[in-house]
């Protein structure tokens, strides 16, 4: 039995976009190749509204966080942490030796943007690094405000995680100066894992040129210079899954952004009260993410077992996120997930722990 997925990724595919994977195999140096991939280009640049440099990568949105440290970071950098995946910012700045300082949080606080200003007051960094949608805690950091606050700065690159948030919480790239960009298909893009998808700024790109030790596969101007010149990548794509972004950036468009970013607050508003009527929520007041619920156990429910019972229904939430993997339960509302479906899923999680 198929389990439908109300988990932070891979979430659920529709069957249409499974198919369009299935099409006959063209070379990555064809014709037909460059009209697929320069067509997915323009149309994330129209749906994001910018103008910016954009590239798919064959790799997961992990690839693209290196990416952003290797080409934008020659020393110091400022990273954010409050949740696994910020932390994983930090992880990999330290790992392509750069001089990384950290604004440590408790998981399921958020960093404020007076934080980092006092930090960029006190040190000369080339870059801050921020996740906008912490899947681990369920935790959307104040991406505007932060922006804001970085625009005093300009010599500093905002590097972005918006792996669990893009194409379901309204993240306005070019407005808000984000330089780097940082996505992944199987979240919000309702598409198979293998896709990373990053924006790019001209800021970022000329930063890039004097920084050394970028790496071959992850060099942005290396990306840059291969498609402004031949419409594709240097490397050999997954040419099945860009089939499938293909035809699901045709039907985000058809449904439109703005339709698309009101059905994931109606999902995301639906969970946070049922949550907060029966458990609690473990996220700071106010930061509430827009794509996943992480709910405080305060129940002591065994998770385990409620995902079995799931299982049996046809349905797959999530359990918590490492260090909090046992005291809390997410549950996704993401991708082309309907508020029928989520009111579908709780209705039987209600059901199983008789609430």
């Amino acid at each position: 039995m198929h389990k439908k997925l109300f988990i932070p990724g891979p979430t659920e595919v529709r069957d249409d976009i499974l198919n369009a994977q299935a099409q006959p195999m063209i070379g990555h140096r064809m014709k037909a190749f460059t009209a697929l991939y320069t067509g997915i280009v323009s149309k994330l640049q129209e749906l994001l509204q910018t103008k910016n440099f954009v590239t798919v990568l064959t790799a997961s949105g992990t690839a693209l966080m290196e990416a952003a440290i290797r080409n934008c970071v020659s020393k110091d950098v400022l990273c954010c942490t409050y949740g696994a995946f910020s932390e994983r910012w930090l992880k990999i700045a330290k790992a392509c030796d750069r001089n990384a300082d950290a604004i440590a949080l408790d998981w399921g606080k958020v960093v404020k943007p007076e934080m980092i200003e006092e930090k960029l007051k006190a040190k000369k960094y080339e870059a801050v690094t921020v996740v906008q949608n912490e899947t681990s805690t369920g935790t959307r950091a104040p991406i505007e405000e932060i922006a804001e606050v970085m625009k005093k700065y300009p010599d500093v690159l905002l590097l972005v995680d918006t792996v669990s948030s893009l194409m379901g919480d309204k993240i306005e790239i070019e407005k808000l100066g984000i330089d780097v960009c940082v996505s992944s298909s199987q979240k919000c893009f309702a598409l198979p894992p293998g896709l990373a998808v990053g924006i790019v700024s001209d800021k970022a790109l000329k930063k890039a040129e004097n920084v050394p030790g970028k790496g071959h596969y992850l060099n942005l101007l290396d990306l840059k210079a291969y498609f402004d010149k031949k419409g594709q990548t240097p490397t050999t794509p997954a040419i099945s899954l860009m089939w499938a972004m293909d035809k699901q950036l045709e039907k985000i468009k058809a449904e439109g952004m703005d339709n698309r970013y009101k059905r994931h607050l109606e999902m995301a508003h639906y969970v946070q009260d049922w949550a907060k009527k029966h458990f609690d929520l473990y996220t700071e007041a106010g930061y509430e993410s827009v794509t996943v619920t992480c709910i405080n156990n305060t129940k002591g429910i065994s998770v385990a077992d409620l995902n079995t019972e799931l299982g049996k229904r046809g349905y797959a939430i999530s359990n918590g996120y490492g260090k909090i993997k046992e005291q809390t339960f997410r549950i996704a509302h993401m991708g082309d997930l309907t508020l029928d479906e989520v009111k579908e899923v709780i209705k039987n999680i209600d059901d199983i722990l008789k609430l």
